[in-house]
């Protein structure tokens, strides 16, 4: 999939969002929502998937078009890191999802590691900010994503079922499980270890 395609229909959806959120024209907004329909078609050729697939994977979304943010925690155990496997594509990712309304990320990113895990964190501190759009996670995104990183305390626990993740482990960082790569690089593990290396207090989040 061209990455300068797939940036000029993200454009264009964007413009389509704020479009229908802003005009008051009722021949607009029709437009707006036609070059919708067209983003999706644009993502469905590109993708070489059905259109019903690309709506499926869109997330709904309203008002003036804005980055999503995705949390991720890293936890070590003795120069270990803390993963768990996705249900839906049965590879292995630093445990975390959608930020939530109301919620900081700092906690936001502790529950998803409990809830994905079974095993309690602490301590949360920012590590690193990606674009996702300027990185080679795949499959490529429809959103526009900003992805926190942060580095967390490991407090003990062990798995709990749930209905995201179906195991979690702690892996050597040169003997990775293949990673769910459309949330988790290998590069995001090591830069953050890196960065629990260097001693560095993590930049404040909330």
């Amino acid at each position: 999939m061209s990455h300068d395609w797939v940036a000029f229909a993200k454009q264009l959806r964007s413009i389509a969002q704020t479009g229908q959120t802003y005009t008051d024209n009722k021949y607009e907004l029709e437009r707006y929502r036609q070059l919708e329909v067209l983003t999706n078609q644009m993502f469905a050729v590109l993708g070489d998937v059905p259109i019903a697939r690309v709506e499926n994977f869109i997330i709904p979304d309203a008002g003036y078009a804005t980055p999503k943010v995705d949390v991720r925690g890293a936890v070590f155990d003795q120069g270990r890191v803390l993963l768990v496997r996705e249900i839906k594509d049965g590879r292995w990712t630093l445990p975390g999802g959608w930020a939530d309304v109301n919620e900081a990320p700092s906690s936001c990113v502790l529950r998803e590691i409990i809830e994905e895990s079974g095993h309690r964190a602490s301590n949360p501190r920012l590590a690193m900010l990606k674009d996702r759009s300027l990185h080679p996670y795949t499959p490529v995104s429809p959103d526009h994503i900003y992805k926190l990183f942060y580095l967390c305390d490991h407090e003990g626990g062990e798995f709990v079922s749930n209905n995201e993740t179906d195991a979690a482990d702690f892996f050597e960082l040169d003997a990775l499980p293949p990673l769910s790569e459309g949330r988790t690089l290998a590069e995001d593990i090591h830069q953050c270890w890196e960065f629990l290396q260097s001693g560095a207090p993590g930049i404040y989040s909330d």
